[in-house]
């Protein structure tokens, strides 16, 4: 692997410079080649979760979606980040000053980054974020996907060596000015323990949700598919729930999702599919299962793996009502009907710049 030449690295970015540099290594991405092909397997041997369809499939959204040069333009036009690091964020036309303004000086703020591990660079945006806003990363990365950040790095060193100073891989965070960390419910708690006395922006479990009407389409229903079983469900963004009306066709949702029928041949995927669909036997519990899928009814927003769960609704108003009851624990609907900020069947696992995890800004928090 290339190494970038850290004797350049001395001049200082401005934003235009960070997202010209991201949008050369976007264009990478999708270029692909023999080195990342290396990198992608390395991961795919290293993580039993991560096959090789599915990283290229998170390589190639965060190519498009966060690194595309257009994109990036238009989000980087919506805060007013200077060189001088006295960052405005434009709102409703007001120019909103942020604290910045009255640091002591204006050098970077250290950014500890507590990585997930559960899909393909699921921290990235974060990263994202605190690089173009001329911060200095100190990534604390997860056992579970270590070998692409690096990598994507150190290409965007090559790109533009200055970033060579603006991140570290740390094992033990140490002098820091705030914190991003993402984990599970029981890991937040030792985060809040340990962290909660700075600035920090701490992630518990969400899941997502969809809404079904019953009178969805075959193909919608297999874009639907690919919000269930893409990153075989491991994302917070994977839908785990579904509502449905009273007397829903399951057998239809069934046939829609046989094109997603090899999932089922992945060792790991299989062997939680036979405990789980045990489980329910045993307990006596009802489901509805095709062989690669179970569904049962239950409140939970959270479903095992390979199932899903359901809950029945008798008007889309009460649907409505469910959700906003569960709204800090969701973290996005999709639906095909008229749902507020759902997005369409297909696009969970697709989200755009603007679409922050649990609703929070990082960019604001960042320059706040």
């Amino acid at each position: 692997m290339q190494v970038a030449d850290e004797k350049s690295a001395a001049k200082k970015l401005s934003p235009e410079q960070s997202r010209e540099a991201f949008a050369t290594l976007g264009k990478q991405l999708l270029a692909g080649g023999k080195e990342l092909n290396e990198i992608i397997g390395l991961a795919a041997l290293h993580n039993k979760w991560f096959t090789e369809v599915n990283i290229r499939t998170a390589l190639n959204a965060i190519a498009e979606n966060f690194l595309d040069e257009m994109l990036l333009k238009k989000w980087i036009l919506a805060y007013r980040i200077e060189p001088s690091r006295h960052p405005e964020f434009i709102e409703g036309g007001r120019k909103l000053t942020t604290p910045f303004d009255s640091a002591p000086d204006d050098s970077p703020k250290k950014i500890a980054l507590i990585m997930a591990g559960n899909v393909p660079l699921a921290g990235f945006h974060d990263l994202l974020c605190v690089l173009l806003t001329g911060n200095h990363a100190l990534i604390k990365m997860s056992s579970k996907d270590k070998h692409l950040l690096p990598y994507l790095l150190n290409q965007l060193c090559i790109i533009e060596p200055a970033f060579h100073k603006s991140y570290e891989f740390v094992e033990m965070l140490k002098d820091f000015d705030a914190v991003i960390a993402t984990g599970s419910n029981n890991s937040s708690r030792y985060f809040e323990y340990y962290f909660g006395k700075y600035p920090h922006i701490i992630r518990k479990n969400r899941n997502s949700v969809a809404v079904l009407t019953g009178n969805e389409t075959d193909e919608q229903l297999q874009r639907l598919g690919k919000d269930v079983f893409l990153y075989f469900g491991l994302g917070c963004r994977n839908v785990s729930k579904l509502y449905v009306p009273r007397g829903y066709d399951f057998p239809q949702l069934f046939r829609a999702l046989e094109p997603f029928h090899s999932i089922i041949h992945h060792h790991g995927y299989k062997s939680n599919f036979d405990y789980n669909l045990t489980l329910l036997i045993m307990n006596g519990t009802p489901y509805h299962a095709s062989d690669f899928l179970m569904l049962t009814e239950n409140k939970s927003l959270a479903s095992p793996l390979a199932s899903l769960h359901f809950e029945y609704y008798d008007t889309l108003d009460d649907a409505k009502a469910f959700i906003q009851a569960s709204k800090d624990e969701i973290q996005c609907v999709v639906a095909e009907c008229e749902i507020e900020n759902s997005i369409s069947f297909g696009k969970s696992q697709q989200p755009q710049f603007a679409d922050y995890a649990d609703g929070i800004d990082t960019v604001r928090f960042l320059l706040s």
